[in-house]
């Protein structure tokens, strides 16, 4: 039974010339976007002795080519193609290899794709084509060897680069091409930097860098800007919350590299689906670069991942940074003219609030729809359409958007698979009695497992009932529905009692403040001056947090907010801790 539903192709190219115009069409539909990314992740077939099915995507290596944008993404059979950075279609391509390929990088140049795969225990080749959409790859013969998570490098003197590591005791390594002659290696492999966990504590292993043995250094990823080169890496480790990307700069592609006093630079520990690590930077819609990156679901096996990507910076020092605060909440999207990714400030209205369903099997209760945590879920006692959900909002508000995260619990599907659509409606009512369409799926065509939907008017609505039709897997869960827009009540208060003592253990401190009243949770920010509060972290349920994250001998600045559904609050004073 399982092994009939492994797939080797997707759609026909027809039906994929025809989503294509599709695609092209919604784009004036939507002006923000949510993480996770909503795109139809591949079911894994690997880790088959576990016999697991879970869907996953990792890794993403995002290039421009010719004004459009191609993804490519560990063990997903293809890859992916955007007009804008928002929208995705897979493609299949007409020839391929490395169909198990890991941690791939791609490069733009001379009117090409470039793409390479990791592997650890082989030769490997360089494919290339000038028509991806089409995907007529070619190989230069195999000339690299043992290589793990590469990255592709090609100067803008057409001298050529490769860098690659991923392990826990060896460094990010690089090497350079004659890309004249097969790309073949030119003198020795270099080290350029390894983790040092000693000094910087986010290179840590565990959830919340908690765990003594050796993190992961992973994942290079060059790039250039200003006459600077930005080696972006992951640690420590891909199933985590912590897990992120730092950077190293250097005046040449080999090195010498400095660490950046602001790592991570890609950190998203808190919130609904944590982790921002082992990803790639693009130069985007409007000149402004993207950064795409990993998250940890990790609930069926540790490698159950989802994608996610944050706008990206260069502050007036050079200094790389990704803004990831609120980073799973909607913010404006790539094309969204003049607004370069910022936060909508579209609240969480579903944040708690009660829920009724139409069934529930065992603690797979309603109350999982609604509580902000990717790895609990709600499973319905059947897949059909009698399934329902409905949220009360307690008050009225202003709905904007929603975001419906499917949860794959036991179901049984491996590899690419034609024909998986994900079809419901959702409706707002202001009293309970009187309902409206918010949402109609009925007829939707495509697999969306982290569908998000901004309404094209917002809704005054008081209750938002989903109204279930179809699953592609043989159970319905789903993880939750968060509703997102604007409430009519107070904003938090400012917050106080906000201290931060830094322990003996210059990489740790412990973050303490006051409960605050008519609050959902806290978002901490905190950099290495006043004027570069660039990480965050988003709590709820507390109002303390160990952090472990720190650079033993860089000075800090802390501040904190409150936010509920009707907006955030003042930061407090800027805490200095030397």
């Amino acid at each position: 039974m399982k092994k009939k539903k492994i797939a080797s192709a997707l759609i026909i190219a027809s039906f994929v010339g025809i989503f294509d115009i599709g695609l092209r069409a919604q784009q004036t539909r939507s002006t923000t976007y949510c993480n996770p990314l909503d795109i139809d992740y591949t079911y894994m077939i690997y880790n088959s002795d576990r016999d697991i099915s879970y869907r996953s995507g990792a890794d993403p290596a995002v290039v421009e080519f010719r004004g459009e944008y191609y993804m490519f993404v560990t063990r997903s059979m293809g890859y992916w193609h955007s007009y804008d950075l928002l929208h995705w279609n897979f493609i299949k391509p007409e020839k391929w290899y490395f169909q198990g390929s890991n941690a791939p990088a791609a490069h733009n140049y001379n009117d090409s794709v470039l793409y390479v795969t990791g592997d650890p225990s082989g030769s490997m080749s360089i494919l290339y084509t000038d028509n991806p959409k089409k995907g007529d790859w070619k190989a230069v013969p195999a000339i690299l060897h043992d290589l793990q998570d590469p990255d592709l490098f090609i100067d803008d003197d057409g001298s050529a680069y490769m860098f690659w590591g991923s392990s826990n005791l060896y460094p990010i390594r690089g090497m350079r091409l004659n890309k004249n002659h097969r790309f073949l290696p030119v003198g020795n492999p270099d080290s350029l930097f390894n983790k040092n966990m000693e000094r910087h504590g986010w290179e840590r292993f565990g959830e919340n860098n908690s765990d003594t043995i050796p993190g992961y250094i992973e994942g290079p990823w060059l790039t250039k800007h200003n006459g600077k080169y930005y080696m972006q890496y992951a640690a420590p480790g891909t199933e985590f919350n912590v897990y992120a990307d730092g950077v190293y700069v250097a005046d040449h592609p080999m090195g010498p590299y400095v660490y950046a006093p602001n790592n991570p630079i890609s950190f998203k520990p808190g919130g609904f689906m944590n982790g921002a690590g082992h990803g790639s930077t693009v130069l985007g819609p409007q000149n402004t670069y993207w950064h795409f990156a990993s998250m940890a679901l990790s609930y069926n096996v540790n490698w159950e991942r989802r994608l996610c990507m944050f706008p990206l910076f260069f502050d007036r020092d050079g200094l790389m940074w990704a803004d990831t605060s609120y980073g799973d909440y909607p913010h404006f999207a790539p094309s969204e003219p003049g607004k370069k990714g910022e936060f909508s400030g579209w609240m969480l209205l579903s944040y708690k609030k009660p829920v009724k369903v139409s069934s529930a099997v065992e603690d797979h209760t309603a109350q999982m729809l609604t509580d902000e945590n990717a790895k609990t879920f709600w499973l319905a006692d059947s897949n059909n359409n009698s399934q329902w959900v409905e949220i009360d909002l307690l008050h009225p508000c202003t709905v904007r958007s929603i975001q419906i995260n499917y949860f794959d619990y036991k179901s049984d599907l491996y590899g690419r698979i034609d024909g998986l659509r994900h079809r419901y409606t959702v409706e707002g009512s202001f009293d309970g009695k009187t309902w409206q369409t918010l949402i109609d799926k009925s007829n939707s065509y495509r697999d969306a497992p982290n569908d998000y939907e901004e309404l094209a008017v917002p809704q005054r609505v008081r209750y938002v009932r989903y109204k279930h039709i179809e699953a592609p897997t043989p159970y319905l869960a789903i993880s939750d529905i968060r509703i997102f827009g604007t409430g009519d009540g107070q904003k938090p208060h400012k917050v106080s009692g906000f201290k931060v003592e830094r322990k003996d253990d210059r990489r740790g401190a412990l973050l303490t403040w006051d409960v605050q009243e008519n609050t959902q949770g806290y978002n901490i920010r905190w950099g290495i001056a006043p004027d570069k509060l660039y990480n965050s972290w988003l709590v709820y349920n507390d109002n303390q947090l160990m952090m472990r994250s720190l650079t033993v001998d860089q000075q800090y600045y802390f501040t904190i907010e409150a936010f509920n559904e009707n907006g955030i609050s003042e930061q407090c004073t800027l805490v200095h801790v030397k």
